[in-house]
């Protein structure tokens, strides 16, 4: 069985924001010519996250309100005493965002049916972008034949 992959570089340019990578998933697979297996998805960073969910607008800024307020930035974090670690110059304090990348996922797979992705009517697969704006890499590995 054949085994494909890819990485797709995301520029993001807000601290939260959610992209819908279904498309660039699709064109893909469609590249590849795979039409029975499936497609892990994978997020190189520990400050983003992988989602099935609707990319609806009323939707995307619920569920940032509710990232926002399940790990707040201004929090006291122990992650964020930079000055007792060993941090490269620059480093963010960026605890918030590891603790909601935590509650998400680093990776989602969906099945491919007939050379499509089969999500469902209202599904798309989003990128969660947690600690931006920075460019973002997210890697695609396909099986199937």
């Amino acid at each position: 069985m054949p085994i494909h992959h890819t990485t797709l570089t995301l520029p993001t340019s807000a601290s939260i924001e959610i992209h819908n990578v279904t498309a660039q998933i699709q064109t893909f697979i469609d590249t590849i010519g795979i039409y029975a297996g499936q497609a892990l998805i994978f997020s190189r960073h520990t400050t983003t996250a992988l989602a099935i969910n609707e990319f609806e607008e009323r939707l995307l800024t619920d569920i940032t309100f509710y990232l926002k307020k399940l790990a707040p930035a201004h929090h006291r974090y122990w992650h964020n005493d930079l000055h007792l670690r060993d941090v490269p110059p620059g480093e963010p304090q960026n605890a918030h965002a590891h603790l909601m990348a935590m509650t998400l996922s680093t990776s989602e797979v969906v099945p491919i049916v007939d050379g499509k992705l089969a999500l469902g009517t209202y599904q798309s697969v989003l990128f969660c972008e947690l600690d931006g704006p920075r460019e973002r890499k997210l890697f695609i590995q396909a099986t199937g034949g």
